[in-house]
Order: structure tokens, then sequence, then C-alpha cells
């Protein structure tokens, strides 16, 4: 396989698929999204992890309709609880539509790179309950993707059926534990993370359960 187009939020799980899309592809471009979010920080990381990992071109779009939207916490301006159950019974982190659009804008500029094949790295194992990170959201949105734009795109999980432990383990066989250190997974924003967040729970939980340190908590002691 020639070139893959990772989408890139700066984040363990994303970053954990740049790794190992690098392994797998001969070049690897990445897209980061704006959409508003509360842990802006994120975007920096994507940009420093992207430039360590070596990627061809890497672009941040921004999607502003997803704030005006409104409806959940990560874009909102306030201080609600992260991760309360919101609408429906869905964490109240959930972004309607986020993975779907993203993916779209995704796949519309590998077709014009010439790239058929999409990283992404959601999860149903691990995850927040959101429906848009399941495996069977990804192969409609795979056959949508292909029917819209007459190209064979593939989209690729890695992490799909992984949990966060075996997540961190991924990233070493990757050899992705280096660039794990410039990640950001806080839904507060902070750093040093705020470990109390649900991100910072299940991050603490994956590389706890796979006897890895955090190679981010390692840098900003260090």
């Amino acid at each position: 396989m020639s070139a893959a187009l990772v989408v890139l939020s700066g984040g363990q799980d994303s970053t954990t698929c740049l790794a190992w899309a690098k392994k797998r592809f001969a070049v690897v471009d990445a897209i980061t999204f704006d959409y508003g979010q509360r842990h802006r920080v994120e975007l920096a990381c994507a940009v420093e992890v992207a430039r360590r990992a070596g990627v061809r071109q890497h672009r941040t779009i921004t999607v502003d309709s997803l704030k005006q939207l409104g409806g959940n916490t990560l874009t909102g301006d306030t201080g609600a609880a992260l991760g309360a159950s919101g609408a429906g019974g869905l964490p109240n982190t959930f972004v309607p539509g986020r993975n779907l659009l993203f993916m779209t804008l995704a796949a519309a500029w590998a077709w014009q790179l010439g790239t058929r094949d999409l990283v992404t790295g959601v999860c149903q194992t691990d995850y927040s309950g959101y429906p848009d990170c399941r495996a069977d959201t990804m192969v409609a949105l795979q056959q949508a993707l292909r029917l819209g734009l007459e190209a064979e795109v593939v989209i690729h999980t890695p992490l799909m059926h992984l949990s966060k432990a075996d997540s961190v383990r991924l990233a070493q066989a990757e050899g992705g534990l280096e660039l794990l250190a410039w990640t950001h997974t806080c839904y507060a924003g902070q750093v040093p993370p705020c470990g109390a967040c649900p991100a910072c729970l299940l991050r603490a939980k994956g590389f706890a359960e796979a006897g890895v340190a955090d190679p981010l908590l390692v840098r900003l002691a260090g």
C-alpha cells in the first residue's frame, strides 16, 4: 500500500494509529480538525506529533459549525461536569455527527491527494459510549463514501476491538511510545492533565494495565 491519510487529533489513539500507518504505508499525510473544542491544546500537540512522525503533509481544518450547534460540553464554554449523562443517556462529551463529518472531510481531501486509505482511532471496546465510534458506523460510512466519491475508500480502524491497555501495547510494538509523549488526552485541556476527567481516567487505566509508564507524564516530570 502506498499512501494513507490519518485523522490526527493530537490524542493518544490517533497518534497510535499514526505510528501504525507509518509502518504500513510508504507515504502518510495527516488531517486535524479545529471544532472549537475546550481541550484546544490538542491542536498544537497534533502539529508536534505530525512533525516528529515525519508526515508528508499535515493540515488543520476549521469546522466551527459543531461549536455553533452546541449541545455538548466539549464545545461549550461552561465548566459542566465532563462525561455526565446527557441527551439520550449518552455522555455529555458526545459531539453529535463529529466523526461522520470528520471522515467525510478527510475523504474529500484524500480524494484530491489520490489516496483511498483513511486511518482513524475510533474504538468500540474501551470508549465513552459514542455511537459514531462503533464498527457498524464505520462500515456504513465507508460504503457511503465509496458511493458518493466513486472511489474505493477504505477506512482502517486499528484500535476498534482493542482495550486501552492493548492500544498501549500496540503503540509500543509500532514504535510509537515516543510520539505519545507529545499527545494530549485531558478533556479539561489541562497540562499536566487533570487526572480526573473520563479521558484522563481511561488513559491512566490503559497504561497501568499494560504495565507501561505514560511517556507524557514521564516527559512532564522530567
